[in-house]
């Protein structure tokens, strides 16, 4: 079974930006998937389907984003998964320019209170897709609150739809070598 989440905040004042690429991603997945059957459970939106045989769960949590760790925590507890090979987060990060991503195994949390909360609920072992938000050159909370430029739109779509594509890579757990010399390009 896999579980892949995508980190963002819930509340339509907060669609579409940049912290919220983690959703955005998640949505496009979703598609990708042919899911429809989303619901609130585990403090979060989750949905499922089946891809080769096995169970996958996506999950955008709903409890903001300094504390999608809770409702991570619970989807993991529930179904017993191990999050070191189970578990895939999708998010942003300022210290990537806009448009490129980033796949990692573990780490720390650069800064990022989303991935702090899930460190403090699993530790730093677990999936990452990060995506290039680029950096702030005012106020972080207002940067990462705020829409991506109209300039950066077309690198941003490219983007979420690589992660989107690099998500259904592991979902059929494609060599992580692989995955990482196809999607960590300079």
């Amino acid at each position: 079974m896999k579980l892949v989440v995508g980190l963002g905040n819930p509340g339509s004042k907060y669609e579409h930006t940049r912290h919220n690429v983690g959703f955005d991603v998640i949505s496009k997945l979703q598609d990708k998937l042919g899911i429809s059957n989303e619901r609130e459970k585990f403090q979060g939106l989750i949905s499922e389907t089946t891809v080769d045989g096995e169970k996958v769960l996506v999950l955008k949590p709903q409890t903001f984003m300094n504390l999608s760790g809770n409702s991570i925590i619970e989807v993991i507890n529930f179904y017993k998964l191990d999050p070191k090979k189970d578990l895939i987060v999708i998010y942003d990060d300022m210290d990537l320019p806009v448009g490129k991503l980033r796949i990692k195994e573990r780490g720390s949390s650069g800064g990022h209170n989303g991935i702090k909360s899930i460190i403090s609920h699993i530790g730093d072992e677990f999936l990452r897709i990060k995506c290039g938000i680029g950096k702030s050159q005012s106020d972080t909370i207002d940067f990462v609150l705020g829409q991506f430029a109209k300039a950066d739109q077309e690198e941003v779509d490219k983007m979420m739809e690589s992660a989107a594509n690099c998500a259904m890579d592991m979902i059929k757990d494609v060599k992580l070598q692989n995955i990482m010399q196809k999607y960590n390009k300079k």
